[in-house]
């Protein structure tokens, strides 16, 4: 291979050519290629941390509503809790009233039917007195048969 300088002009000039063609009409979009895919990757990393922030934020706003639900849950529970202990106690106090309310009503019961049995047992006492009375006044005395009398009366009683 032969190296003149004519050659060497030549090639120079086409090589300066080719940087010139080459930086006026190719440069150029690949430049700013390179530059849109440098601002789509830096638009999808801000994207990807807003979204990362946002499942955070989520995270956190779910976290506070389930330990608001999970409270509101404990008072529903004390709530129902203290109204069955409330309806146990008024239940309770209305059996206690109830049978309170039986108990007096069978004693009152029972005080009738006992006055009602003693007022009775005066009337037929009262009833075998004046029996046994007109039955010793019509006959003598004698103590012999008042005895008999006496004893016939206990056992009608």
């Amino acid at each position: 291979m032969d190296l003149s300088i004519g050659t060497l002009i030549g090639q120079a000039g086409t090589f300066i050519v080719f940087i010139w063609v080459t930086m006026k009409f190719v440069w150029p979009p690949l430049v700013q290629a390179m530059e849109e895919r440098r601002q789509k990757i830096a638009e999808g990393l801000a994207q990807s941390d807003e979204a990362e922030k946002a499942l955070e934020k989520a995270q956190a706003e779910a976290e506070g509503i389930i330990k608001e639900a999970r409270a509101k849950a404990g008072d529903i529970i004390e709530q129902a809790s203290t109204r069955g202990n409330q309806m146990i106690e008024q239940a309770r106090e209305e059996a206690i009233a109830e049978h309170d309310r039986r108990v007096e009503a069978a004693e009152a019961e029972i005080r009738q039917a006992t006055n009602q049995a003693r007022e009775t047992l005066r009337e037929r006492v009262a009833e075998l007195a004046m029996t046994g009375a007109s039955r010793v006044i019509e006959k003598e005395i004698d103590a012999n048969k008042h005895r008999d009398i006496l004893d016939k009366l206990a056992e009608e009683l």
